[in-house]
């Protein structure tokens, strides 16, 4: 006896120190990580021109006229409405203001006005280099020249143009983060209150997913110091919510079988070991298909798809590291008090009830072949209303309120039917600036072309178009001016309306490349986790029949419910790979316990119900918190973010709830053993042998 308490003194002081040496080292790891963590919300760079690819006409334009003299411009046009017809009184106003704006700021040009035919408006087309790419710079020069121009008495006076745009799109961006990280925290931990039951539990799960969220900002700030990887206010965003929502997923995941655990071991640390092998490879398989399906995004053209691969992974990977070392510590060293008032008691056994799932798997697995095709069609008949998505998503669409700039866009598209407000920049070889200028003003829907800054062999042209800013005319345009001069005189064309081309032409060879290597990446996975073909292919159908239904009811919602007047045209493929990456997460649950259950020796159509029974809670708590935390992002102010939580989290709750319960339960039913082909559990095994009794006399 006393032997046996010698040798267990040191491993339970072992047990006791392992928790607390963790815990150490993630305190030391907060305090170098604080103040990079401060820095993330800084480096987002949210210009249109920030998410083209470098081989863009558009961006060279913006490199170019970052070079000229006085760097880059930041324009905007000051807009005079009065309903009735302006008056004299209104003129010399505007006037006036004009001139104590260019008194006040560094202003290139003589600011000249530009009255409308129907005399209810007259637009001042103002630039200025002084503000550079300073941001700061920018907002408080549209801010100045705002405060300078007003109205009243009936005149109103709206900042527009690019400039104001962008200073527009700052503000928002600006906000983004803090507000979309206390309303995902506020939502999972309301959702935590009601799955755990408990005044304590909750706490532990959130906290550590808090910290692994200043984990993740730190390391994104890291990437794009170390290796210059464009990090965006989308991007940033997307990371908070994952980071959120799968290291909660993963937690209950984990705090599920560590509750039962604790019923088969004495003590914490070895009920948290048993936990951590048991669920664990299904944690890091999971992790692994979202890290590689972000991963592929470096494929893309997009700087800013490009960039949210990586930034994304680091939000995974902070999580599953948080999940997997930080929580089990935490939960080691609070002991079984944390589950209070329900405290697992060692050699207890659950109350026998049945669960919710229990009796949709035994729905599903009486009529498996009537319960898949119906799913089935049911999917293919919401994947439909994809046709019914809104067209490509204007910048004067790309709030859902509307801005100063948008309403300044709208006034000056009513008043001036036969020009564009905004001008389509070309840069032209200094040398051939003049044949540049005959060419553009001869070009069909060109209203106006006039030669602007010079400096580095580069001129810089503006020309206005008779059709309104990003509408079919403009690109017509935009696509005769390249056509026309960038062969024959070595020109760029940009600006605004070209960069919104480019960002769409961008995304159609994105979703060409992309989304192959996903589908590739998630399947190599797969196949290594589940030792199979078939469920791999399965589950990959599955999710791409959730993405096709997603979409089919956001082109139901966006324009008749939500009033949408666009879609996004990185939608597709940002919802693609998170769909997928996401969807086969839950699918991984469901086949790594079942495989466990035929591993052991249950035939098909038990280990498949027995796997929706014991998972089936745990998968359905994480699609719902997973589903909110993106559902989060329709409160923003953005339409492109409110598009994309919208089409997630609806493809969740149906991945969560239809797909994984019923469909891959009913699929996995039919096939049989054939699920597992060419595995060795796709074989039916060989009887025992029978042993003959010996004969009696």
């Amino acid at each position: 006896m006393g032997a046996t308490r010698t040798s267990a003194r040191p491993g339970a002081r072992r047990r006791r120190a392992v928790p607390w040496a963790v815990l150490a080292l993630w305190l030391a790891a907060l305090v170098l990580a604080g103040p990079l963590a401060g820095k993330f919300s800084g480096i987002q760079q949210n210009r249109s021109v920030d998410y083209l690819p470098d081989s863009a006409d558009s961006t060279q334009v913006a490199r170019i006229q970052d070079r000229l003299p006085g760097g880059e411009s930041t324009d905007l046009v000051l807009v005079y409405h009065r309903d009735g017809g302006l008056t004299a009184a209104d003129r010399e106003k505007a006037a006036q203001q004009i001139a104590e704006i260019t008194g006040r700021y560094d202003i290139t040009g003589h600011p000249h006005a530009v009255p409308s035919r129907d005399g209810t408006t007259v637009m001042y087309p103002v630039s200025s280099t002084g503000p550079g790419q300073d941001d700061d710079k920018r907002d408080a020069f549209v801010d100045g020249v705002r405060d300078v121009a007003d109205g009243g008495a009936g005149l109103t006076v709206r900042v527009g143009g690019p400039g104001a745009l962008n200073a527009d799109m700052g503000k928002v961006f600006g906000s983004i983060d803090g507000t979309l990280l206390y309303a995902t925290l506020g939502v999972v931990t309301a959702l935590l209150i009601l799955i755990y039951r408990s005044p304590f539990l909750w706490l532990v799960p959130l906290s550590v997913a808090g910290v692994a969220a200043g984990m993740a900002m730190a390391a994104g700030y890291g990437l794009h110091e170390a290796f210059g990887v464009t990090v965006t206010g989308q991007s940033g965003g997307v990371m908070t919510v994952l980071v959120l929502g799968a290291g909660t997923d993963y937690a209950l995941l984990l705090i599920s079988r560590y509750r039962e655990e604790l019923r088969r071991h004495e003590r914490p640390y070895d009920a948290m070991r048993a936990a951590l092998r048991g669920c664990g490879p299904a944690i890091l398989a999971s992790s692994g298909t979202v890290a590689a399906g972000l991963l592929c995004l470096l494929a893309a053209d997009l700087n800013s798809s490009s960039g949210m691969g990586p930034v994304g992974t680091v939000g995974v990977l902070a999580a599953l590291v948080a999940m997997t070392t930080l929580l089990p510590a935490l939960l080691v060293v609070l002991g079984r008090r944390v589950f209070w008032p329900l405290i697992p008691a060692f050699g207890s056994e659950p109350k026998a009830r049945r669960s919710l799932f229990s009796a949709m798997g035994d729905s599903a697995a009486r009529r498996p072949a009537a319960v898949l095709a119906g799913g089935a069609v049911l999917l293919g008949a919401l994947a439909l209303g994809a046709f019914n998505l809104p067209g490509t998503l204007k910048q004067e669409d790309s709030f859902t309120k509307q801005p100063e700039s948008i309403a300044a866009a709208q006034t000056l598209t009513r008043a001036y039917p036969g020009r564009s407000s905004q001008p389509i920049t070309v840069i032209a070889p200094t040398g051939r600036t003049d044949a540049v200028l005959a060419k553009a003003r001869t070009t069909d829907g060109v209203a106006q072309a006039t030669a602007g800054r010079s400096g580095s062999g580069w001129t810089e042209i503006s020309v206005y178009a008779t059709a309104a800013p990003e509408s079919a005319g403009e690109t017509r345009t935009i696509e005769a001016l390249r056509t026309g001069l960038d062969d024959t005189y070595g020109t760029y064309v940009g600006g605004p309306s070209a960069q919104q081309l480019d960002l769409a032409d961008s995304q159609v060879r994105d979703r060409e490349v992309v989304v192959p290597l996903v589908l590739a990446a998630v399947f190599v996975i797969l196949v290594g986790l589940l030792r199979s073909l078939v469920a791999p292919l399965m589950l990959l159908v599955a999710v791409v029949a959730v993405w096709g239904a997603a979409l089919g009811i956001g082109g139901l919602a966006f324009g008749p419910v939500l009033g949408f007047h666009g879609t996004d045209s990185g939608l597709g493929l940002l919802s693609f790979v998170f769909l997928v990456a996401l969807g086969v997460d839950y699918g991984i649950f469901l086949m790594h316990r079942m495989r466990e259950e035929s591993t052991a020796g249950a035939e098909p159509r038990a280990a498949a119900l027995t796997a929706l029974r014991t998972t089936g809670g745990v998968i359905a708590s994480a699609g719902v918190v997973l589903a909110a935390t993106f559902a989060v992002l329709t409160t923003l102010p953005l339409v492109a973010l409110v598009e994309l939580g919208f089409v997630i989290a609806v493809g969740v709750l149906l991945d969560t709830f239809l797909v994984r319960t019923y469909l891959v339960t009913t699929a996995s039913v039919l096939l049989k053993r054939r699920v597992w082909w060419p595995g060795r559990l796709s074989r039916e095994p060989e009887p025992l042998p029978v042993r003959r009794q010996p004969e009696t006399v």
